[in-house]
Parts: structure tokens; C-alpha cells; sequence
């Protein structure tokens, strides 16, 4: 199956995000761009890919630990950027950054423990993904609107394990489908 591990915002921080995406939506260019449906949104820790059934209790214990190993920690959404010339549009975050990069280093170290490959170690980038395109696209009006967001704070208290499933119709513009997994809550030990 297709995994992830992730932090999910609570859906009043989901819901000002909402208004700032309809912003966004309304600016020029805006319909270029294929938008993350809102039960996408979330802050990856570690892209899992495809993952054998077999190794999956093996993932969901090391990521119970890494969830253990890490405190609770403040986080928002705010500011944003782009990837790939407009490739991908996304939000981004600010608090606790550190103990979230913290978090998504041990959400991959799981991985490799359990035995799911991982390939190249990338350097963290927090981010939640808010649309995608196919082609580069100037989303420089998006970025610059997302620079000033600055969503409320919240308590980061779990980590999840989340399942996408790709469609498979062939209709145009079909989001992936997100199914949470597991969650685990954060210090609850060592």
C-alpha cells in the first residue's frame, strides 16, 4: 500500500486555511493549477511510497516510538513558496519547525529500520502542498499572498500514518483519496 507519515491541522486551522485558498483560487493564472482538495492537506514527515503488507507493523511500531521520542510542540500554518517554477504551490510553517524537522527525521529512520526502502536522504522542507501543476505556471501572485498568511497556532499532539489511494477513473482533476492509517500521540515516553 502507499504510505506516509504526517502531522494533520486541526480543522479550524484547516478552515482559515480554506478562506486563504479561496483567495488564492480567484487570482490570475489560478485556473492552471490542479488544487489540493482539502482532505489532502497535511505536512509530510516521510513519503513511504508503495510499502510491502508485511512491513507495515514493523513501520507502524518504529513510528509509534518516534512518536513517543517527540514532544508536543506548537505549529501554524503561514508563509508559503513554490517548488519547480511553479510546479507545486504550498504552504508553509512556523513554531516549532525544529521539533517538527526533529519528527520527520525519525518518521524516515523508521522507515530504514523496518526495512522500507527509503533511497536518498533529502534535507526537510515543511510544507503542505496547496496545488499542483503539470507545466510551470507563475504562481508569483500565490507566493506573494502566501507570505503574509499567517495562520493561528495549534499543539502538534500525534503523528498519523496515512494511506493514499490514486485514482484509478482517468477522470480529469479526480483527487487522490487519504485514509488515516494509525495515529500515535506524541511524549508519551521514551
Amino acid at each position: 500500500m502507499r504510505l506516509f507519515a504526517a502531522v494533520l491541522p486541526p480543522e479550524d486551522v484547516a478552515d482559515e486555511l480554506a478562506a486563504e485558498v479561496d483567495r488564492l483560487r480567484r487570482l490570475p493564472g489560478a485556473d492552471r493549477l490542479r488544487w489540493t482538495g482539502r482532505p489532502g492537506w497535511h505536512f509530510t514527515l516521510a513519503f513511504y511510497g508503495e510499502v510491502a503488507d508485511d512491513l507495515v507493523p514493523a513501520l507502524a511500531d518504529r513510528l509509534a516510538r518516534a512518536a513517543r521520542r517527540t514532544e508536543p510542540f506548537p505549529l501554524a500554518v503561514a508563509g508559503g513558496g513554490q517548488f519547480g517554477q511553479g510546479r507545486t504551490l504550498w504552504a508553509g510553517a512556523r513554531g516549532g519547525t525544529e521539533a517538527l524537522r526533529l519528527l520527520a527525521d525519525r518518521a524516515e529512520a523508521a522507515a530504514r529500520k523496518a526495512g522500507v526502502p527509503m533511497g536518498e536522504h533529502r534535507r526537510y522542507k515543511a510544507h503542505l502542498t496547496l496545488a499542483r501543476s503539470r507545466d510551470a505556471v507563475d504562481v508569483r501572485p500565490c507566493v506573494e499572498l502566501l507570505h503574509a498568511f499567517a495562520g493561528r497556532s495549534w499543539t502538534v499532539t500525534e503523528a498519523a500514518l496515512v494511506r493514499s489511494v490514486l485514482p484509478g477513473s482517468g477522470v480529469p482533476g479526480e483527487q487522490p483519496r487519504y485514509e488515516v492509517a494509525d495515529r500515535w500521540a506524541l511524549g508519551a515516553g521514551s
